[in-house]
């Protein structure tokens, strides 16, 4: 059994101040890189350091950006070269000029939006120089929470053989997420995210999705931790849905069925408990959606080829 970190209220300042680095970091692939079905190539995952942006390709060498949690810098890392700066600053506004002065550095001329989405106000990161927290211990109990997140999501995800997003992280919302698809068209979404264009709202909820993900609290509003799960469009009697474990409910300010970060860390198998939360939410989803059962199938073991 693995071990869960708790997640202490006290780590919300250093939370915050990682949302807004993410931001940053996550405007650089969405300025150089095509664009792919929603939204994914912008994306950040976790892997052992922390989190990093997938290859981006531009001008120069392809390079890789990563918000290191373990040794606490944002780090560039291409053919030859590395640079890094600090996570431990006083301001969004000094990190933000940091990071822009590395990527000059490194040779690279990139124009990026300098606003943050989906959090409201939306202060320019360069005029953002209010005193800011970043707390190493809670980086590195941030980090740890992800990981195990990222490695039950990444079996959940084995499940299904429709199409099925990677375990990503979204920097918008700061959350990570697994994304299952019916394979059919969604109503138009009707966006209003603030500081989201709706084009990309729209995009990204074009077609119907059973999703679920990890919200640690962040920028874009108060509370936190917590699981979420929801279905756009939500099929009726959705909210009314019997899930599991008995911890979890549904927040109709949000729309989502809520499984509390605590919750599952105080399970006797917190693997288990935000297993049955994601497999009986996606069920409710899919169920009074009427997906297609052929979409799904065993769950992925290691080294054993999918059964035919």
């Amino acid at each position: 059994m693995h071990d869960w970190p708790i997640l202490k209220p006290e780590s919300r300042p250093t939370i915050v101040f990682l949302h807004l680095v993410s931001q940053i970091v996550g405007k650089v692939p969405t300025a150089l890189l095509p664009w792919r079905n929603h939204g994914w190539h912008v994306t950040l995952h976790v892997c052992p350091a922390g989190l990093r942006t997938e290859t981006i390709f531009g001008r120069g060498d392809p390079f890789e950006l990563v918000i290191d949690l373990v040794a606490h810098r944002v780090r560039l890392i291409s053919d030859g070269v590395q640079d890094s700066v600090s996570l431990e600053t006083d301001s969004v506004a000094t990190f933000y000029a940091s990071f822009m002065a590395m990527l000059e550095r490194s040779g690279r001329q990139i124009t990026i939006s300098g606003k943050p989405n989906e959090v409201d106000p939306a202060i320019p990161f360069a005029e953002d120089d209010r005193p800011q927290s970043y707390d190493p211990d809670h980086a590195v109990s941030l980090h740890w929470a992800l990981k195990e997140s990222d490695r039950v999501f990444r079996q959940f995800r084995s499940a299904f053989l429709g199409k099925v997003s990677p375990v990503h992280f979204f920097w918008g919302s700061f959350d990570l997420a697994v994304t299952r698809f019916s394979g059919r068209a969604a109503p138009l979404h009707p966006g209003g995210i603030p500081n989201l264009p709706d084009a990309v709202t729209r995009e990204a909820y074009s077609h119907e999705v059973s999703s679920a993900g990890f919200w640690p609290g962040g920028a874009g509003g108060e509370g936190g931790p917590f699981f979420y799960s929801y279905a756009y469009p939500s099929p009726d009697g959705f909210s009314e849905a019997t899930v599991q474990p008995d911890a979890a409910r549904f927040d109709p300010a949000l729309g989502e069925f809520i499984l509390d970060y605590a919750d599952v860390v105080a399970a006797d198998d917190p693997d288990r408990a935000l297993l049955d939360f994601l497999e009986s939410t996606y069920a409710a989803a899919a169920e009074l959606g009427r997906w297609d059962a052929a979409l799904e199938c065993a769950p992925g073991q290691p080294g054993v080829p999918r059964a035919l």
